[in-house]
């Protein structure tokens, strides 16, 4: 899909790259699409299977995705106001989820989880996999440092 899209997590590093990312669209007069991947943590899984994973689990997993875009989108309701927003929630590691989201779009914007020290250097695994390998050009927000 045309337009600029943007991975949520709900962390302070994807706030600002919606904050960013909205911004954005509204200069380019562009949709924004709203990515929030989940997946069942590898924990719980066994070598003999999924330890009693039910659809029940994964439905509640699911939910409570949707319902953390759903805060998010209320809580940037200002910046969004206006703006052509597509949410979508996809059970998928988050760098996939997003590359593939990013197939079409004009622009893919993450944000990195701050580190401090030398580890600022370092891109986040997220946001290094967005960079190598989305179809479309990358914008990866750094952390607000406090001044």
């Amino acid at each position: 899909m045309p337009g600029i899209v943007v991975g949520i997590d709900g962390s302070d590093g994807s706030k600002h790259a919606l904050a960013w990312a909205a911004k954005e669209a509204r200069l380019r007069n562009a949709s924004l699409t709203l990515v929030e991947a989940w997946q069942l943590q590898a924990g719980a899984y066994s070598g003999m299977g999924w330890s009693g994973i039910g659809t029940e689990l994964l439905e509640d997993l699911r939910k409570e995705a949707e319902q953390r875009l759903d805060e998010i989108c209320t809580e940037f309701s200002a910046e969004l106001e206006g703006l052509t927003v597509v949410r979508k929630v996809v059970e998928s590691a988050a760098a996939p989820a997003l590359v593939e989201a990013a197939g079409g779009a004009d622009l893919l914007v993450v944000g990195t989880r701050g580190h401090g020290g030398f580890a600022e250097l370092l891109l986040g695994s997220v946001s290094q996999q967005c960079a190598h390998h989305s179809p479309c050009p990358v914008v990866i927000i750094p952390p607000v440092q406090n001044q």
